[in-house]
């Protein structure tokens, strides 16, 4: 198997992104329906295993690498520096996604001509639980529920990954790492991380940065906390590397599933919609982030765009960037030489907040719904469509299919009757993962967008790897 783990990561991952599409294709032309799906439905457990597993290490993940990535920067001040960088890129880059979203749904005109006579209505909602509910429910929500639900599933992955993380910690002593408190405190934390899956990210991403800052106070009597978690940051990595070698495997049984069931064919009922929202996001990436690093950054756009290949595929198969998260920040950092301070940082915090696929997506269904159903749409309508897509995409759940509910707030805008609105989404819910696979992959990127972006202002980047060949 040595010739297999001597091929790229993206390139194995990319192979089974395409054999699953052709997989689930053949599936899905050769076999009784039923008998196709249930095989596909069969296949599909490996995909779930992989974003079970990615889920599971989410939160120590962003414990471990965010309180590293605060303590790295050394002054509380820098990292509030940072983050207002890291804000207003963020709030930048959707304001760009609107822009083009809106221009593809007026080029294309995706909803001229749609007849929605077929389509299930799906009862949406515009109420929102207010700001001090959300507060509330996110610090009295139970981290340990999904494990203390005793799932079989959920207990046997937390221990296999106890298992990964125990041989992480014992091969960097064996290597000469001689921090065995090190690894039985990385252990016990990664543990206790893992069980508390269900925890709120917004919490923890909070809790990290207090933690963090706390300790830099500390002064020289925090050094060896500083110093516990270098290590235990670099660790978690590790074990999120272990976890990426399934990555061609769960790609090839998500994208098989998908196309077998879904199939080329229900492009069909939404072309125009699926090339104007493609497209779109295509053309982001390209103007958008590739111009930041290109013209903005002096950097080869080239290279990034190889550089986080690993994190697209992933993005695209599961469709959640919280998921793919784990493979973003290894990119960021291996790959494009950002430091552990900056993305340690920064893609949690865009991960949870930057969703540039949804604004742009949201803009172009807004239009759609207009033309579908013959309801004006003025100049100022779109300066609100904008601002209204933008401001419901910030902190979108990063989980499939999150942002169709967000389209009822911005068809308020111009008057959208509660009825059109659940027919729009009964229509476009049934195929709205093929969509949602090329907005993930723009929130991704986007987010690396921003931490090398941070990481060159900073001087928290080095240049070399990022210009190096060696992702190829």
């Amino acid at each position: 198997m040595a010739w297999w783990f001597g091929i790229k990561l993206w390139k194995r991952v990319f192979l089974g992104l395409a054999l699953g599409v052709a997989f689930g294709l053949a599936v899905a032309n050769t076999m009784d329906p039923d008998r196709g799906e249930a095989l596909l439905a069969d296949v599909k457990i490996v995909g779930d295993i992989f974003i079970a597993m990615i889920r599971l290490v989410i939160i120590p993940l962003i414990f471990m690498t965010l309180v590293a990535g605060v303590l790295a920067l050394g002054d509380p001040a820098k990292l509030g520096t940072i983050g207002l960088k890291t804000i207003v890129l963020y709030l930048l880059t959707t304001f760009f996604a609107n822009i083009i979203g809106l221009t593809m749904g007026t080029i294309f005109r995706p909803g001229a001509g749609v007849d929605l006579g077929d389509a299930v209505p799906r009862e949406v909602t515009t109420e929102a639980a207010g700001f001090w509910d959300r507060i509330v429910g996110m610090v009295t929500k139970n981290p340990f529920e999904k494990f203390l639900a005793w799932d079989p599933m959920t207990l046997a992955l937390t221990a296999i990954l106890i298992v990964i993380s125990i041989i992480v910690a014992v091969r960097s002593t064996s290597a000469g790492e001689k921090k065995p408190k090190s690894g039985i405190l990385f252990v016990a934390l990664f543990a206790l991380g893992v069980a508390a899956a269900s925890g709120d990210i917004l919490v923890v991403i909070f809790t990290s940065i207090i933690f963090g800052v706390v300790v830099l106070f500390l002064g020289g009597l925090g050094a060896p906390v500083s110093r516990f978690f270098s290590y235990a940051s670099d660790k978690v990595l590790g074990v999120t590397q272990w976890i990426m070698e399934l990555a061609p495997f769960g790609v090839f049984a998500l994208i098989a599933y998908v196309a077998g069931t879904k199939g080329l064919a229900t492009f069909t009922a939404i072309f125009w919609l699926a090339i104007a929202v493609y497209l779109g996001c295509f053309l982001h990436m390209a103007i958008t982030y590739g111009g930041i690093v290109k013209f903005g950054l002096k950097l080869p756009f080239i290279n990034f765009f190889r550089g986080i290949l690993d994190a697209q595929m992933v993005a695209y198969s599961t469709s959640s960037s919280s998921a793919t998260l784990p493979v973003t920040i290894s990119n960021v950092s291996k790959n494009l030489g950002v430091s552990k301070s900056v993305a340690g940082s920064v893609l949690p915090l865009g991960a949870t907040i930057n969703m540039d696929g949804t604004a742009l997506y949201l803009g172009i269904v807004a239009l759609f719904t207009a033309q579908a159903f013959g309801y004006a749409v003025e100049p100022h309508h779109y300066v609100l469509i904008a601002v209204t897509a933008a401001l419901v995409s910030i902190g979108a759940a990063g989980i499939p299919s999150a942002s169709l509910f967000l389209l009822a707030t911005v068809l308020e805008v111009f008057d959208v009757t509660p009825e059109h609105t659940a027919l729009v989404v009964g229509f476009i819910f049934p195929f709205d993962r093929l969509l949602d696979m090329m907005r993930t992959v723009v929130n991704v990127t986007g987010d690396a967008t921003v931490a090398v972006t941070v990481a060159k202002w900073e001087g928290e980047i080095d240049e070399d790897v990022f210009r190096s060949k060696a992702t190829q």
